[in-house]
């Protein structure tokens, strides 16, 4: 047998295993697909059942809340209050009826009694509550009042749903019970109808004793009761040649007793006739599918193998970057097609190679560029101002050494960002050292301190001097040198900058405030990123972009807080922060 096999060509294989498969395929596929279709259309059933509840309780809720509504503002009219208070039948209806009248669509009907229950006038349609004695409903709401109560009541064999609504007045023992308010209308076959067509389900509504309403005929009326009595609740049920899904849902009066039950039914007729007929298609697609498929696969096999084989070996050439690699387009169909899309595809993929690396390059000098004339701009900005005050000034000896000092210090910030960069380019990184955060901030406060004098800004550090943790040195001291900078920038007329820091667990959280104009709140929430230079007169707008980095490079989180006209408090937090030994201060 395997020899008898082995002998065969490729594409008889090809055609005795697509058809061993299809058929497989096709026989497990449509037993999966015609239980997963069977069981979504039993769950379909079961959702349209619970759909015919939702439709059933927002008709009803619908008409109760209108009632509900209507009774209150009748409740609330003055004229309304006043012609209840007379107690003559004739004079209520009178006032009332107008307003009642416009609720026409289920025809309520509205009964005003005195605080005993006792029937003084009836609005609306035809009622079968007794008119001359105490309802027995007002006693049920009585206990609620003076909310409204709603619910279903029961009077003979006629069921209705109603809304109590309590009339009070002014008394000289404060509020009194004047009147009840108590419409309703009456479910019957009409309501049923009604839900039938909203939901094209049908309802059977029962009490104990009867059958109020039913959208059956009733000989099927009667063999779904006798089966209701016989399952449980919500267990399908049957006229006898009609199957229903079915939903039980209580009636319940204002005291929460229930008076009856109202059954959704939902034909199983439907759904079976599509399994039905979905299992005859399934068949049908099946035989198609297998006699189509062998088509195909005999037509297009010796097609399809040569082309696939050259796409492979084109794309294991790109898996290997090799994007100058084509293959050849033998035809216009879909492999021609997918053969000059592959072409296009390398051709792109050369093309925006190209494109990534000149602008990865052109956006690396733009950074550093922009990186470098911002870190150079306060040095050389503090060796020139030193200088030309030297030149120009005759200064006492002490302001010459100490303005040669900035210089200086200016001059060895220079060599250092210099020497920053010449390590960049080399691969190569300053290692953190172990730093006292106040040298740190002082330092970077004394690089500013000419500026700060001439434009009347007072300059305070309050941070305790065992602060230590690693930093960078030089990098952190630019960061402290852009934000005094800036508050410097904010204040030309003089102001006050207060740099503080305190321990916080195992970090530092630095603050640096001022009592300049503060921010506009049009460019808080963009502040940190590169080119905001908004109100600045100088500047790129790369320091605070640049001082947020170097916070973040050093594992912490920078955020700002201002209000215009009252400054703004720049803080970060900085891990790895701990208190110096005693002896480590005086070494």
């Amino acid at each position: 047998m395997r020899t008898r096999f082995s002998r065969l060509s490729l594409l008889t294989k090809i055609l005795l295993s697509t058809s061993v498969a299809l058929t497989v395929l096709f026989a497990i596929t449509g037993q999966i697909v015609l239980g997963h279709i069977t069981q979504t259309m039993w769950d379909s059933l079961h959702d349209e059942v619970q759909n015919s509840f939702q439709a059933y309780s927002s008709l009803l809720q619908s008409r109760v809340d209108l009632l509900s509504k209507v009774s209150l503002l009748l409740s609330t009219m003055p004229e309304v209050r006043t012609a209840f208070s007379t107690g003559d039948k004739a004079t209520i209806e009178d006032t009332a009826s107008e307003l009642w009248s416009r609720i026409y669509d289920f025809n309520p009907v509205l009964l005003v009694t005195d605080a005993r229950g006792k029937v003084i006038a009836s609005l609306g349609g035809v009622t079968t509550f007794p008119l001359d004695r105490s309802l027995e409903v007002v006693k049920q709401a009585a206990i609620r009042f003076p909310e409204q109560s709603t619910g279903f009541f029961l009077q003979g064999d006629d069921l209705y749903q109603i809304s109590v609504t309590p009339l009070y007045v002014d008394s000289t023992h404060g509020q009194a019970l004047q009147n009840v308010l108590v419409a309703g209308y009456r479910v019957d076959a009409l309501v049923a109808q009604q839900l039938k067509q909203r939901t094209n389900s049908e309802f059977l509504v029962r009490t104990p004793s009867a059958v109020i309403a039913s959208t059956l005929n009733p000989r099927a009326t009667a063999v779904v009761l006798v089966n209701i009595r016989k399952t449980r609740a919500s267990e399908p049920v049957g006229d006898g040649v009609i199957a229903y899904a079915r939903l039980d849902t209580p009636l319940l009066d204002i005291a929460g007793k229930q008076v009856g039950e109202i059954c959704i039914l939902r034909s199983f007729e439907g759904p079976r006739r599509r399994i039905a007929s979905l299992y005859t298609e399934i068949v049908l697609l099946w035989a198609a599918a297998v006699v189509v498929g062998l088509g195909l696969t005999y037509l297009l096999a010796r097609r399809i193998v040569e082309p696939v084989k050259q796409l492979d070996r084109a794309a294991a050439e790109v898996a290997r970057q090799n994007y100058t690699i084509e293959v050849e387009v033998t035809g216009e169909d879909e492999m021609g097609r997918l053969a000059r899309t592959f072409n296009n595809m390398c051709a792109s993929i050369r093309q925006a190679r190209e494109d990534l690396i000149r602008q990865e390059r052109i956006s690396t000098i733009g950074r550093l560029s922009g990186s470098i004339v911002h870190d150079l701009r306060n040095p050389l900005a503090a060796i020139y101002g030193g200088a030309e005050m030297l030149v120009d000034a005759d200064l006492p000896p002490a302001h010459v050494k100490r303005l040669a000092g900035n210089i200086y210090r200016a001059s060895r910030r220079i060599q250092e960002l210099l020497q920053d960069l010449l390590n960049v380019s080399r691969g190569k990184s300053r290692a953190p050292e172990i730093c006292r955060l106040r040298e740190v901030a002082s330092a970077a406060c004394e690089s500013l301190a000419a500026t700060a004098e001439a434009q009347g800004v007072t300059v305070s550090l309050s941070i305790p001097a065992e602060i230590e943790l690693p930093l960078e040195r030089s990098r952190m001291e630019r960061a402290f040198v852009n934000l005094v900078g800036n508050a410097l920038e904010a204040m030309p007329d003089g102001g006050a900058v207060e740099i503080s820091a305190q321990m916080d667990g195992g970090s530092v959280v630095v603050q640096v405030q001022d009592n300049g104009p503060g921010i506009a709140p049009e460019i808080r929430s963009s502040l940190f990123q590169p080119f905001v230079s908004a109100g600045k007169r100088n500047g790129l707008g790369l320091g605070l972009a640049l001082t947020r980095q170097t916070v973040l490079e050093h594992g912490g989180d920078m955020w700002v807080e201002s209000e215009p006209g009252r400054g703004a408090r720049f803080q970060f937090r900085l891990p790895g922060a701990q208190v110096a030994q005693p002896q480590s201060l005086h070494a």
